[in-house]
This record gives structure tokens, C-alpha cells and sequence, in this order.
């Protein structure tokens, strides 16, 4: 099959014929026909994140047709339309696994760092985290659900009983959860890279009731707040934005070291937690409210050979939404 392999961080995927996977007992080999374009993939690649399987095929929002199941699968069917995200396994048996926590498991292996992944003609995925995809999407629509839309709906639980939530970064997961918020009548405030009108601009167009920079104030005090961005100096401008008992989520896997800061803007009862990648139970919560809402993704398409492009265009901020590998 062909594959874009990254062989050493920091530098460039390389387009490969290497041997296609097969299933083990408890796997689904995937025949994959789309895969999005994450920002963590950029950290895997820019060795943000240290602990890679190399040589290693990235990708991470994989949606696919089972190809076959291996010999201990049951409940799917050859042909059905199945989506792998970046949770590949865990071990079933701590503490977290046993409390539906196993996003936090010590031993969990992620899909596209140490579990080949989607950039590839096929892959192979254990069938406990895969998830069927709702009828309604298109292939290339589905992808962008499976890491932005799954990690950002488990970090927009966190404040969805608030009512004006401000999103720092206006990416991939950010286009998707201004959907789910304006589904629920909540207002959206959303702050992009300083100077990126077209992100602005984008999120008005979803209804985001104002649009500004990073840099700038929103107009009104926020109950809430959620960084996209990977930029630790916004955690204070959130803590500034957000009234008294706001909570701000830094839902990254990665991020700059954050400023000191003074008190004051902790003090009032806001808080700061995090979001560590995902559950299945997130995805068989989300995926259902996606098909019905429904989420409109909008997708940038790069055919395989084209990974890097789409890598570095995403590291410039080069489009709006998200984008999406056609396999």
C-alpha cells in the first residue's frame, strides 16, 4: 500500500509502498478512504510531542470501509463505514479504565504516534475504540469528527452550562463546537490570530456573536472559556475574560509554558483545567449529536502525496475549517 511515513521528527514525510497491515484477533483492517489533518499531527511532526513509534505512518481522524475483521470481532460488518480517532487502546484494567476515564490510562496508546495511522491506504484498528459513522456524512465531512470534534466536544462538556463562551483559536474543533453551542442557544465568542480576518469573518458566518483577535477584549464579561490554541500566554487573557466563577479549559495536548500572573485574575473562583484526549463513551455521545444537529463540516481536501502541503498549511494557517487527506 502507499503510506507517507514520518522516519525522523522535524523533518518531512516521505511518500512509501510499504506492506499493508494485517488484523489481529481483536482488530478491523480499514480500507481508508479519508483522513483529517490534525494539530496534534503537527506537534507528533515538529516533536512537540516525544514519544513516537518510529517509523511511523501519522493520522489520527481516520474514516474508512472495513476491509476485515479479525477473528474475535464481532458486532461489525465488512463494508460498513467506520471512524478510528486518536485513542487506540488502553489497558482495561486501572483505575481510570474501570471509571470510564480511559483517556487518562498510563498505559493507553494513541493512534498516529504509537499506532500506525490514516495516512495511509489501510490501517488496522482495534474494534473496541472504533465508532460506526452516523448516516448523513460524507467520508471527507466525517473525518474532522473523529479528534476535533470528539477532544473538543469532551472540553466543551466542561462549560456547556454556560451561556457566553469564548473559543481561543478558530480551527478545526472550534468550527465544529460554534455549531453545537449555537444548537443549544449559547452565544460564541471567538478569538482568532492577531490580524486573521478570514477566521473572524468564518465565524461570524457560524454565528459567532462577536469575532476579534487575541489580543483585544470581547465586548461583554464570559462565563466560560475553552483554548484551541497552543499558546500558553492566553491562558491569563482568558482568566481576564471570563467573570467571576468562569471556568477556562485548555483543551491542547500540548501548549507553551504559561506566564506567571497575578492573583487577582484567579481569585473569584474561576478556574483552569485541561482535557486529556478522549473516551468512548465522548465519541458515542457526540457522533449521534453531530448527525443530528447536524454539524456542517468545512473540509480542505489534499490527496495523500500532498501530506506535507497539507501539514505546512496548516502550521501557517493557510485555511479555514479543516483539512482532510482523500485516500
Amino acid at each position: 500500500m502507499r503510506a507517507m511515513v514520518l522516519h525522523q521528527q522535524r523533518q518531512p514525510l516521505t511518500l512509501e509502498d510499504v506492506p499493508a497491515p494485517k488484523p489481529a484477533d481483536h482488530q478491523i483492517l480499514i480500507r481508508v478512504t479519508a483522513c483529517g489533518i490534525c494539530r496534534t499531527d503537527l506537534h507528533v511532526v515538529d516533536a512537540d510531542l516525544k514519544e513516537p513509534v518510529l517509523p511511523l505512518i501519522p493520522g489520527h481522524q481516520i474514516i474508512g470501509e472495513v476491509a476485515q475483521l479479525g477473528a474475535a470481532v464481532t458486532g461489525f460488518e465488512v463494508g460498513q463505514t467506520m471512524g478510528v480517532p486518536w485513542l487506540g487502546s488502553s489497558c482495561g484494567q486501572c483505575w481510570f479504565c474501570t471509571h470510564e476515564k480511559e483517556n487518562l490510562c498510563d498505559a493507553a496508546r494513541y493512534t498516529g504516534y504509537q499506532i500506525p495511522g490514516g495516512f495511509a491506504e489501510y490501517t488496522v484498528a482495534n474494534a473496541r475504540y472504533c465508532f460506526p459513522v452516523p448516516e448523513g456524512f460524507s467520508d471527507l465531512q466525517a473525518a474532522p469528527l473523529l479528534c476535533a470534534g470528539l477532544i473538543g466536544y469532551r472540553a466543551y462538556r466542561l462549560v456547556q452550562d454556560r451561556q457566553r463562551i469564548g473559543l481561543y483559536g478558530f480551527g478545526s474543533a472550534a468550527h465544529i463546537l460554534i455549531q453545537v453551542a449555537r444548537h443549544f442557544g449559547q452565544s460564541i465568542y471567538a478569538f482568532t490570530r492577531p490580524g486573521d480576518r478570514e477566521a473572524q469573518d468564518f465565524a461570524r458566518s457560524l454565528g459567532a456573536a462577536w469575532a476579534g483577535d487575541s489580543s483585544q477584549s470581547a465586548p461583554e464579561a464570559l462565563d466560560g472559556a475553552i483554548l484551541f490554541a497552543p499558546a500558553g500566554e492566553l491562558v491569563p487573557a482568558a482568566l481576564r475574560a471570563v467573570r467571576k466563577g468562569g471556568r477556562v479549559v485548555c483543551a491542547g495536548i500540548h501548549m507553551s509554558d504559561i506566564p506567571g500572573f497575578p492573583y487577582s485574575i484567579l481569585w473569584g473562583e474561576r478556574e483552569i483545567c485541561s482535557v486529556a484526549n478522549l473516551t468512548r463513551r465522548d465519541g458515542e455521545e457526540f457522533l449521534p449529536l453531530a448527525a443530528r444537529i447536524p454539524v456542517d463540516t468545512t473540509v480542505h481536501t489534499y490527496p495523500l502525496e500532498q501530506a506535507n502541503q497539507a501539514l505546512d498549511d496548516l502550521r501557517a494557517g493557510r485555511f479555514t475549517g479543516s483539512g482532510v487527506l482523500v485516500i
